[in-house]
């Protein structure tokens, strides 16, 4: 009898360890993905009248930048991703005005963003998210100018929301792949020494990126 009942307390806790779910027991809370990332601004900008520039005629070239993201899992579901990079390099072009087309110049921007993530899959290999949250964004050493006439200033700060969905295929152990996508809302007040305000840009950049990720 006694056997009988060991017996019996044995399957019903392996037949427990085999029912529940492993994946988050064996994946820790902790995810750090690196990604390659394409920016890809949305170039649209108020018209300057003064200089006969109309309206979206404000580019800031698009670029692919290197991106570090770090996640914490608070559940199998939700997690808090940090997404961090070096300071960014820019270019400015005005395809447009009363002197032609013109390169204005460049100025450098740090976006760190935080997004709030759900994730639909956590147990299976392919998991898909959904996340949104807030962005960041200092501007500085913008040199910008229309040539020959006044030098231009962009705002230092920005502070704007951020859209994300993407997906992550585990691959091993602890390895997965990303595909990632975010739309990232940056903008800025154009200035001009004496006139003040005269313009202002949303660099508003949809950003898709692809990398790996460590779960641990």
């Amino acid at each position: 009898m006694k056997r009988s009942m060991k017996r019996l307390l044995a399957l019903a806790v392996a037949s427990t360890a085999l029912s529940a779910p492993v994946a988050f027991a064996t994946d820790g809370p902790w995810m750090v993905r690196v990604r390659a990332v394409n920016l890809d601004t949305a170039n649209k900008s108020g018209a300057i009248p003064l200089l006969a520039v109309p309206a979206d005629a404000i580019h800031v070239s698009s670029k692919t930048i290197p991106e570090v993201d770090i996640s914490y899992f608070f559940t199998k579901n939700i997690a808090a991703e940090l997404i961090l990079t070096v300071p960014q390099k820019h270019g400015v072009k005005v395809t447009q005005s009363a002197i032609g087309a013109f390169k204005a110049g460049s100025f450098r921007h740090l976006p760190p963003t935080l997004t709030l993530q759900y994730h639909f899959l956590p147990n299976s290999q392919f998991r898909p998210y959904i996340g949104a949250g807030i962005n960041y964004t200092r501007i500085t050493n913008d040199d910008l100018a229309v040539p020959g006439i006044t030098k231009l200033h962009l705002e230092n700060d920005s502070w704007g929301g951020a859209l994300q969905a993407g997906f992550d295929v585990k691959l091993g152990k602890s390895l997965f792949l990303n595909l990632d996508v975010k739309k990232i809302y940056i903008r800025s007040d154009v200035a001009a020494p004496g006139l003040g305000k005269i313009s202002h840009v949303k660099v508003d950049p949809l950003a898709v990126g692809i990398g790996l990720g460590w779960r641990f």
